[in-house]
């Protein structure tokens, strides 16, 4: 038996903190053991075929999500009053059977994509400072702002509409009455939930948290989302 550490050929795919793998050949006439690397892929949710070649690993199947995943959802505020929360469970409760783990690309915008189905819109987050943020003309961000070295917000300069807690690392919009037609109870709610004004009608939400790149822990303002009124 012998151990070979050589560099690995993702294609495509994303295996966090894995450059390299060990290879273990065993006897001539078995395949080598490929270690040292992550179950699956952190876009696609895949488990990796290897191809042992002299000089590299290569990944035999190449990633079906090489940008990621953006999802974008519609959601209907005819109420005028958006409900901005991290968690609005059971009244909009999602059955995850067969989609991809949400520590994944694929199985965040799986949740955001059957979420807004359902009539919520959703986003997997991580457990940081979020906020529902104006930017005119009817747009608004949930965003995790960046700080000045005197603890200072530098993103935007409008104050938060809502700020979100992330207990469950997620934010979740609804339309209010439709919350409570649902079975919403009012005397539930509590300081991380709040009702925002907004002009009625359908918007569009745009979720980034399941694009290639996109950077959770950035040291920028971090725009999980865009929000904008389009009818």
């Amino acid at each position: 038996m012998s151990i070979e550490r050589l560099p690995l050929m993702p294609n495509g795919h994303v295996f966090p903190r894995t450059n390299e793998v060990d290879v273990f050949r065993l006897l001539d006439n078995v395949e080598p053991l490929v270690t040292g690397v992550e179950y699956a892929c952190a876009i696609c949710d895949r488990r990796p075929r290897f191809r042992v070649a002299a000089d590299a690993v290569h990944v035999q199947d190449p990633c079906p999500y090489p940008d990621g995943i953006t999802a974008t959802i519609t959601l209907q505020v005819p109420s005028g009053k958006l409900l901005v929360s991290d968690d609005l469970r059971p009244v909009y409760n999602l059955d995850r059977t067969g989609m991809a783990s949400l520590n994944t690309a694929l199985g965040r915008a799986q949740a955001a994509e059957a979420m807004g189905k359902i009539g919520c819109a959703f986003g997997s987050t991580l457990n940081c400072g979020l906020g529902l943020y104006p930017t005119g003309d009817g747009t608004y961000v949930i965003a995790t702002p960046s700080y000045t070295e005197d603890e200072h917000p530098r993103f935007p300069d409008s104050a938060s509409l809502a700020d979100i807690c992330t207990d469950l690392w997620a934010f979740s919009l609804a339309d209010y009455s439709d919350w409570q037609t649902r079975g919403g109870d009012r005397s539930a709610l509590d300081w991380s939930d709040t009702v925002v004004d907004v002009t009625p009608g359908i918007y569009q939400i745009t979720y980034h948290g399941a694009e290639r790149g996109f950077d959770a822990d950035s040291v920028e303002d971090v725009i999980w989302a865009h929000i904008e009124r389009i009818s």
